[in-house]
């Protein structure tokens, strides 16, 4: 014995034995061995299926033989005295090592395996490629285990299986095929995959406990397993021979024929004889008893013990010759398992004899039970088995105060009757056919499986009377229903008749007005705040004192309901009343054509309902004193914006660019002074116009241009700067124009004087609720507020509730409100019925046209995509900064709120590195959009044509000016740090420099530039509507040259994705403002800034 093996026995015998068997399977593996002249360790794993299954066990061992210490590590937690530690030692032993070194008692190490610790690992895992695959057998047999001391009792016979092999001379023998070590075979995979299959279905196999697991037989009728079955199939199909132990070896088969269990009552001389019986499913109805006791030979073998495979049993095995050479033994499946009474009822000895006195009480309290685990047949004829009771569902009802608790049970005569599926599923199929339309009131969710128990369950207000009334009467009158009430159900009638509802409608707080609502039924008052709530809470019907109900499912309660759910919705109060803004003309149409509101309490409405269909408005003339004729479609908008101001509502006015939306206006602002006049009124305030600072002077120079005979005073400085106080500045005007800036910031000095109206040009400049600018708008006291823009929606609702809620205070709720009522429901779930609610709820107080329906006099416009490759240089350092920018982009866009500012810095770095690396500074490379610029502006000029030129980015811009500069063309250039804009931007119209270089923000707003005729648009912008407004400054009326505009897109780039990204937002656009067609966009999602960097 060497050193190791020394080592390995004082870990204990028991664990050197195991170790030795560990070993010798090549159940160990060495995974690094490194040893000198003083130490040696070793990392190795060891598979050991007697530790609940194959486990890996992971061991590491040092020895240092000079010091005779040893340390070891093994994952079962008891090293080093454990059988693990142990095989590794004598595996060490296996391989040996080249040291030199020797253990106490003057052993050497064996030389050092010179083959490499990846080959050994292998060699480890892999069977030999030259080993003989062997065939495997499964002898199954009857054993019939001895009485012990500890029990003295015979035990029962069961069917036992082990593993076997193809011996040298042909037979079957056990040879080292053993539960618990089959995987060390060298046999065909398929086969022994089932094998070990087999094997670890064994309970024994998988405990942690004490169980005794005897490597050589298996009990079978302790497996767990449905599959059982299948498995030995299968076993059989791959080749695994089922055999017999004995001497023969004869094959044991498996009969398909599937075999069901019974119970047979045979009459002899007045007496009852009960056995239990197994019969072939096709002779289950008309088999005797003698049939069942035929074995597969025709032999009688009712004398055998009955014996199980699995547990519940799923087959049973007739043997033959037990333990004796001709041991024959056939398997029959089981269709159903065998339950435990039935499995003893068949094993019995005899059967069960019941005598003439105690017939009737087995018939009363035994035969039930007996037919619910198995079916009862009379074989012979003898006796006439009753028919089993039937199943009925009871129901009990507990009457309460307005409430009904239901508690459902199967009556199966405590549990005698065998539940039937079939039965039962038709019981509760006429309990839900009964229910009708109220079938989801007595059986809630979805149809129940014929076996469940309906759940209990307590109605409450409409469904308890709907039960009490419209079912229970039909679930008395069914005959598998057992219907058991605590007192006496309620009295409830359905009314005969029609509710009579009418409404009037009384001034309430500010915008809104209260509706008071009158139903009477049958000559009987209904209490309206009862109505009310019922609405509210979408009850199905109201209940009056009288026990008398009808339904709220009418047509104007329905509407009403809508009402009264879209006012709370809207609301951010509680609403303990019906309230209707009187912004909501629509509504009250729908109500008036309902006939529920009374004509004499709608005056305001009959006033109003001309904004449902802004072409049924009367139109006016223009003033006389207007030095401008207006177009058919601006004279409707200026007669629109007279109405509103009349009538004190607000409204947007959202034309496109260019179609004279500062004309309308002005107009309706000349028309109002000409009514001061003819009413003597000479004390009316003036309006305010607030607008963006770049355009406050061109508002001064447009009334003075159209009204002459207007007042206009212009804000141009604050007050300390003037030197004025605002009422002195502003005294005797018509119209006082600031600036969004001064207006926030003197907010003070102007809410403390009165106007005659408030009217927010490019009113997009204010979207942000959150913004000061949008606060001190919403604050400021004035009758009429008029909002003015060519994009009330860019990117997503809530722009649009912002900019309608400054004219429409109330119209479309607050913002918490409107978000979960209409912003979610359309943007997120593509709800069309909302958009269509909301186009609806918008139209009287939103006029938008667009040029092509009105303004068909314009000249075409030509729009074309230019799409450029960027310099190979470029390209380089773009693709490089795109990987690192993508990265970081796809890690923070699953929270695209809490990263926002990261997100659009990355894309907007890639949008400046579509158009030159220095603008990031990536490093430099010629830009293949500046070539392609300077060559339109030369084509364009040497025809005779003037041109815009747009971007986004000033630097770009600047840059693009110089490049034409350099080329010797002349140019004009306008961006917001522009100190002289209206003299730049005279110098334009006037002159002829064929240029105008225009940042996207100065130009997009204001500007009348229809001396140009191109416009060349540098870099897109994934917002369509800005790109509009810009292009509108050169088409528009006025205009009598065709405009061709050119969009300059680097190929490959970001750019592309942004152009993609810019369909969305325009159907978005186009869904809310216009009425035709279903599609609805969204804001910029993750999905989307997922798009523009894949």
């Amino acid at each position: 014995m060497d050193y190791w093996h020394e080592v390995a026995q004082s870990l204990g015998g028991a664990n050197y034995d195991r170790a030795w068997a560990l070993n010798a399977a090549g159940r160990v593996t060495i995974v690094d061995l490194d040893a000198d002249n003083t130490r040696t360790s070793v990392d190795a794993v060891v598979r050991d299926r007697g530790h609940g299954g194959d486990d890996v066990m992971v061991v590491s061992v040092v020895i240092e033989p000079a010091r005779g210490s040893m340390s070891a590590y093994c994952s079962c937690e008891h090293a080093p005295h454990c059988a693990h530690v142990a095989a590794v030692l004598l595996a060490v032993s296996d391989a040996g090592t080249d040291s030199g070194a020797r253990g106490p008692k003057g052993q050497s190490f064996p030389p050092r395996d010179s083959t490499p610790p990846w080959q050994r690992s292998l060699d480890g895992l892999l069977p030999a490629s030259d080993a003989a695959a062997v065939e495997l057998c499964l002898f199954i047999t009857l054993q019939t285990p001895r009485a012990t001391r500890w029990s003295r009792v015979p035990q029962q016979p069961r069917l036992a299986a082990r593993p076997g092999m193809r011996g040298a001379r042909g037979a079957w023998i056990k040879g080292k095929a053993r539960w618990g070590h089959l995987d060390g075979l060298q046999a065909d995979p398929a086969a022994l995959a089932l094998l070990i299959e087999l094997d670890v279905l064994d309970p024994a196999a998988n405990s942690w406990g004490y169980t005794y697991r005897d490597d050589e037989w298996m009990q079978l009728d302790r497996l767990p397993s449905r599959t059982l079955w299948s498995l030995l199939t299968d076993l059989e199909a791959a080749g695994v021979a089922l055999v017999s132990p004995g001497k023969a070896q004869h094959p044991v088969r498996l009969d398909g024929e599937p075999l069901t269990p019974r119970i047979s009552v045979t009459e002899n001389r007045k007496r009852l004889a009960v056995r239990g019986e197994l019969v072939p499913v096709r002779d289950d109805e008309d088999a005797d008893a003698g049939d069942a006791d035929a074995g597969a030979d025709g032999e009688s073998e009712a004398s055998e013990p009955l014996v199980t495979v699995g547990n519940p049993p799923i087959a049973v095995g007739r043997v033959t010759a037990a333990g004796t050479a001709e041991e024959r033994i056939v398997l029959h499946p089981l269709d159903p398992p065998l339950t435990g009474p039935m499995r003893d009822l068949i094993a019995a000895d005899k059967p069960i004899s019941v005598d003439t006195a105690s017939r009737e009480r087995f018939e009363s309290d035994y035969l039930p039970r007996l037919q619910a685990i198995a079916p009862v047949v009379s074989p012979d004829a003898s006796y006439t088995v009753p028919a089993p009771p039937s199943t009925v569902l009871e129901v009990r009802v507990d009457h309460g105060d307005g409430l009904a608790h239901l508690t459902w049970r199967w009556d199966r005569l405590g549990g005698s009757i065998r539940p039937d599926r079939d039965r039962e599923a038709g019981i509760l199929d006429s309990v839900r056919s009964t229910a009708g339309a109220h079938a989801s009131i007595v059986l809630p969710g979805e149809r129940p499986d014929a076996a469940m128990v309906p759940p209990d369950q307590t109605l409450r207000g409409a469904a308890a009377v709907l039960f009490v009334a419209e079912v229970l009467p039909g679930l008395r009158s069914l005959e598998t229903v057992r219907v058991v009430e605590d007192v006496e159900a309620p009295s409830f009638r359905a009314a005969s008749q029609a509710p009579d509802v009418s409404v009037t409608a009384q001034p309430g707080t500010n915008d809104w007005f209260d509706l008071s609502v009158q139903v009477r039924i049958e000559g009987e008052d209904v209490d309206f705040a009862a109505l009310f709530r019922a609405l509210s809470e979408n009850e199905p019907i109201l209940v009056l004192p009288s026990g008398t109900y009808f339904s709220l499912d009418t047509p104007e309660l329905q509407r009403l309901r809508e009402i009264i759910a879209e006012a709370s919705a809207l609301s951010d109060r509680p609403v303990t009343s019906v309230q209707v803004s009187r912004y909501q003309a629509d509504l009250w149409e729908e109500l008036v054509e309902l006939g529920v509101v009374a004509r004499q309490e709608i005056e305001w409405w009959m006033r109003v309902r001309g904004l449902s269909d802004h072409d049924q408005l009367t139109p006016i003339d223009a003033p006389p004193t207007l030095r401008a004729e207006l177009r058919d479609y601006q004279r409707t908008g200026y007669s629109w914006l007279h109405f509103l101001r009349t009538h004190q509502l607000g409204g947007v006015l959202a034309d496109d660019m260019g179609l004279g939306k500062t004309l309308q206006t002005i107009a309706m602002i000349e028309k109002a002074r000409l009514d001061a006049l003819e009413t003597g009124d000479q004390q009316h305030p003036p309006f305010l116009i607030v607008a963006p600072t770049s355009v406050v002077g061109n508002w001064a120079a447009e009334c003075a241009r159209f009204a002459p005979e207007l007042r206009v005073a212009a804000i141009s400085a604050m007050g300390n700067k003037r030197g004025t106080a605002l009422a002195d500045e502003v005294a005797g005007a018509h119209a006082v124009v600031t600036s969004y800036a001064l207006f926030r910031l003197e907010f003070d000095a102007y809410a403390t004087l009165d106007w005659q109206g408030l009217i927010l040009d490019e009113a997009q400049q204010i979207k942000n609720p959150s913004s000061q600018g949008y606060k001190c708008a919403r604050m400021l006291d004035a009758p009429f507020t008029l909002v003015i823009t060519g994009t009330p929606l860019e990117n997503n609702l809530l722009e649009l509730w912002a900019l309608v809620s400054l004219a429409c205070p109330g119209l479309l709720g607050g913002r918490r409100s409107f978000t979960e009522y209409y912003r979610t429901p359309i943007e997120r779930e593509r709800d069309n019925e909302r958009l269509r609610t909301l186009q609806r709820r918008i139209r009287p107080f939103l006029l938008r046209r667009t040029k092509e329906l009105v303004a068909s006099e314009l000249p075409p416009k030509q729009e074309q995509q230019l799409v450029l490759d960027l310099h190979p240089t470029h390209r380089r350092l773009y693709d490089r900064r795109l990987a690192r920018e993508r990265q970081k982009v796809l890690g923070l866009v699953d929270d695209v709120d809490a990263n926002r500012f990261q997100i659009f810095r990355s894309l907007t770095l890639l949008r400046q590195l579509s158009l030159s690396p220095d603008l990031v500074d990536e490093g430099e490379a010629p830009s293949a959009k500046l070539d392609a610029l300077i060559e339109l502006l030369r084509e364009a000029a040497a025809e005779g044509h003037r041109a815009l030129v747009l971007s986004q980015f000033t630097r770009f811009l600047g840059r693009a000016r110089d490049a034409a500069t350099d080329a010797g063309i002349a140019s004009l250039y306008l961006d917001g740090s522009t100190t002289n804009r209206a003299a730049v931007i005279d110098q334009f119209r006037t002159g002829d420099a064929p240029a105008f270089f225009v940042s996207l923000k100065a130009g997009g707003v204001g500007l009348n530039l229809v001396e140009a005729d191109y416009v060349i648009l540098l870099d897109p912008w994934w917002n369509p509507a800005v790109e509009a407004q810009a292009i509108d400054r050169a088409h528009r009326i006025g205009q009598t040259r065709p405009v061709i505009v050119y969009r300059l897109v680097s190929k490959g780039t970001i750019e592309e994705k942004v152009m993609a990204l810019k369909t969305t937002k325009a159907q978005l656009f186009d869904r809310v403002l216009d009425t035709d067609g279903d599609a609805i966009g969204g804001g910029l999602s993750a999905d989307d800034i997922r798009s523009l960097v894949d």
